[in-house]
């Protein structure tokens, strides 16, 4: 049975704490706050990488049910709530002409199409429509895919999911904002680092600067 037709026969629960009448309350949405900076040895050399939660509780019920689960409908409160925090981050910033420029971290294309669509992109939508009513400049570029061969990651530790991603994260250059710009990179939860530095050496291979990695959650 589909997301939207158990809407139709069981009443909407919370995602985070599981009470009646929104997909995402209030209470639950102050899970993800301010920017703390994360720190991996795989992204040390790499731009500063931030976190807006821990990846346990509401906030990660929150991303499981958006990446895992096909609550597309996350998509606007998480990219509101890193809209919210993305203008403290001290290294993020616009381009000369005013634009910020967000890169979604890519997904596997069969999840993608199986959960609808691609969960980091959509967000970052959100993202930019709630900056544009900031009165920022703001521009989403989905530049990055993933190769056909890139497995789940679930369960790799670090050496493992490294390598699942060399050679596998590739650039789509149509997409590409102009070379120079300087560009944040969007991901749900910040493990190992793996996905982030692969996702880096790929926009900095293209011209782009990575000013700053900004994750919904970061893992322990």
């Amino acid at each position: 049975m589909t997301t939207k037709l158990l809407d139709l026969v069981l009443p909407v629960r919370c995602v985070g704490c599981r009470t009646n009448g929104r997909l995402w309350c209030e209470s639950c949405a102050t899970e993800f706050g301010g920017p703390s900076p994360v720190r991996r040895p795989t992204i040390s050399a790499g731009p500063p990488a931030y976190a807006l939660a821990g990846y346990r509780g509401p906030a990660r019920d929150a991303v499981l049910a958006y990446k895992e689960r096909g609550r597309r409908e996350l998509a606007q409160p998480l990219g509101v709530a890193v809209a919210k925090a993305l203008p403290w981050v001290p290294e993020a910033r616009p381009g000369p002409d005013g634009v910020w420029w967000l890169v979604p971290a890519p997904s596997r294309r069969r999840t993608s199409r199986l959960r609808g669509g691609e969960h980091m992109t959509n967000l970052a939508r959100w993202c930019a429509t709630e900056l544009a009513r900031s009165g920022h400049g703001v521009a989403v570029a989905p530049v990055l895919e993933l190769a056909p061969s890139a497995t789940d990651s679930v369960g790799l530790d670090p050496t493992a999911r490294a390598a699942n991603l060399a050679g596998r994260v590739r650039l789509r250059p149509r997409a590409a904002p102009p070379r120079g710009s300087p560009v944040v990179l969007l991901d749900d939860v910040i493990t190992t680092g793996a996905t982030a530095a692969a996702c880096h050496q790929v926009l900095t291979a293209a011209g782009l600067e990575v000013t700053a990695i900004v994750a919904l959650t970061s893992t322990d």
